[in-house]
Order: structure tokens, then C-alpha cells, then sequence
């Protein structure tokens, strides 16, 4: 990977650091195949996991201070850092491939050297027994293995009942419940025909209760000037510019009584 980059002095610091952690782990790993001795080599591994932790946090701190200066850098310049920063992850990826490697191989050593000591107690024990055994014992053995199987089995066979009869009480109860929710729907619907009736009905009582207001309110100017007019006729029966009221007789004439002297013929 080419380090012509262009970086800050704290950036270039960082960088310099893991640049040397590569280094001895590069070292250390070569180191591995010249140590002979198991205890040895786990020791090796653990120092090399150590700086490969080491190296991962380094590796934070350099995209940490590369975000921080992105502003100050060239799109070209960051895209170059970008590229180092991912080239050094797959670096250190490898060498934890490389450390998982020698690990496993440490494990089945170990194992191998414990199953060393206890090869001849592991293989007399089974054929000392087998020989000790009778055909009769052996199909009793036979036998009590199958009931063991037969007995899980029986096992095996209430636990999927179980769950069958779980799952159909389940299944009724969701069916009640949906039942249960036609049915609301269904009041539901009824509930909004009976208001959207009786909202009708209100206007309808509305309009009624308004064109009775207002033929009350005509009828009660119509009486109102009936009986203007009789006031006026009562108080001014000489204005002839009021028309008389139909059914209403005038008032009466006064009258004068014509004086008749007896004497005047004599």
C-alpha cells in the first residue's frame, strides 16, 4: 500500500504505530513455526493478541482523527485514506484468520496429547465389558435401550398432542373473536343508519318548527293591523281614507228628533 498520502502529523503518528504493529506480528507469526513447545507457542499467541487489540484500536483513533480533518482534505486526498484505512483492516483480519489457524492447531494438540495417556484405559474398557457379557445380557441391554427410545418417544408423541390441542383451542378462540368482531361491525353499522336517520329527522323537525314560527309571526301581524284599524276607526270615524272592515258596522248616526208644535195647525 502506497504511504506517498498526504497527512496530518497526528494522523501520520497513528499510522506509524500500526505500521510497526504489522511489523512484529509479521515477525511474531514467523516466529511460530520455529517454537516447538506448546506452552511456548500459547504464550507467542497471547502476545500477538495483545497487539493485534492494540492494532483494532489504533485503527479507531485513525478513522477518529481521518473524519476530523476530511474537511481540511482534498475529496481525492480522503478517498486515498479511505482506501488505507480499509487496506489496514483486511491486514489485521488476516492476521486474526492467521491466529484463529494456530489456535486450533494448539487445541487439537492438546487434546491429542490427553487422549495419549488414556488410549489403552479407553479401548480395554468397553471390550472387558463386551467380553464379560453374556448374549442374554446383551439383548437385556438391547431391550432397555429401545424402551429408553420408546419412552421419549411416547414423550415426543404427548408433546406434539399437546401443542395440537394448543393450537386448535387457539384457533376456535380466534374464530369467536372474529365472530365477535362481524358482529360489532354489524351494530356498528346499525348504530350509524339510526343517526344518520335521526339527524334527517331533526332537520325535518327544524324546517317544520321554522315555517310554523313563521306563519305565526304572519298571523300575528295580521292581527296586529285588524286591530289597528279598529283603533283607528273607533278613534276617527269621519277618516274617510280607511276602507271599513268587512262584518265591522259602522257607528251609528246621531240622530235628531224633529220637533212637531200641536198648535201650529190651529
Amino acid at each position: 500500500m502506497a504511504t506517498d498520502v498526504p497527512m496530518s502529523p497526528e494522523l501520520e503518528q497513528v499510522d506509524g504505530e500500526i505500521q510497526d504493529i504489522f511489523r512484529a506480528l509479521q515477525n511474531g507469526f514467523q516466529k511460530m513455526d520455529k517454537i516447538k513447545d506448546s506452552n511456548r507457542q500459547s504464550k507467542q499467541l497471547e502476545d500477538l493478541t495483545g497487539k493485534m487489540r492494540e492494532c483494532k484500536r489504533l485503527i479507531k483513533d485513525f478513522d477518529r482523527i481521518l473524519k476530523d480533518d476530511e474537511k481540511n482534505n482534498t475529496p481525492d486526498v480522503n478517498k486515498k485514506l479511505n482506501d488505507k484505512k480499509q487496506f489496514m483492516i483486511k491486514e489485521l483480519n488476516s492476521y486474526v484468520t492467521l491466529r484463529k489457524t494456530y489456535q486450533s492447531s494448539l487445541g487439537n494438540k492438546r487434546i491429542e496429547l490427553f487422549d495419549t495417556g488414556n488410549d489403552q484405559v479407553a479401548e480395554d474398557t468397553p471390550v472387558q465389558m463386551a467380553s464379560e457379557m453374556s448374549n442374554q445380557e446383551l439383548i437385556s441391554a438391547g431391550r432397555k435401550q429401545m424402551d429408553q427410545t420408546d419412552q421419549a418417544i411416547e414423550r415426543s408423541k404427548m408433546v406434539v398432542a399437546q401443542t395440537v390441542e394448543v393450537g386448535a383451542q387457539t384457533a376456535a378462540t380466534l374464530t369467536q373473536q372474529t365472530e365477535q368482531m362481524k358482529r360489532i361491525g354489524n351494530e356498528l353499522d346499525s348504530v350509524h343508519f339510526s343517526l344518520k336517520k335521526a339527524s334527517q329527522m331533526v332537520k325535518e323537525i327544524g324546517r317544520q318548527v321554522a315555517t310554523d314560527k313563521c306563519i305565526m309571526a304572519f298571523l300575528f301581524l295580521i292581527v296586529c293591523g285588524v286591530i289597528a284599524i279598529i283603533v283607528v276607526k273607533i278613534v276617527n270615524p269621519h277618516n274617510k281614507s280607511i276602507r271599513d272592515i268587512p262584518g265591522l258596522a259602522p257607528p251609528a248616526m246621531t240622530r235628531k228628533l224633529l220637533s212637531i208644535d200641536p198648535l201650529r195647525g190651529l
